[in-house]
């Protein structure tokens, strides 16, 4: 292996490292919005709406899909699917909670 090659499997590690990191983090905040939502209900208080668990539960789909297809695959689909990972974060985050 030539320096360069070993560069870029460290690189593409550190993403698919950081990609899974942040996939179990939507997948976390997922968990925590679908129990606001059934303790919302039982309880009788406002919790998350139909749309914010519904953009919730399809993102973590979404991200957990591309992870998996990350951690399976070498080069540019990998990174691809790591990117993919960052971008609808980015929009869950920015759609539902800063809005």
């Amino acid at each position: 292996m030539s320096a360069l090659s070993v560069g870029e499997v460290c690189g593409l590690r550190f993403f698919r490292a950081l990609s899974g990191l942040v996939a179990g983090g939507v997948t976390a905040l997922t968990a925590v919005v679908v129990g606001a939502a059934i303790l919302g209900r039982l309880h009788d208080f406002p919790g998350p709406g139909t749309v914010s668990v519904t953009a919730h539960v399809v993102a973590t789909v979404v991200v957990l899909g591309a992870q998996v297809l990350a951690d399976r695959r070498r080069g540019l689909t990998a990174f691809l699917a790591s990117m993919v990972v960052f971008g609808v974060t980015a929009a869950l985050l920015w759609t539902q909670w800063w809005n």
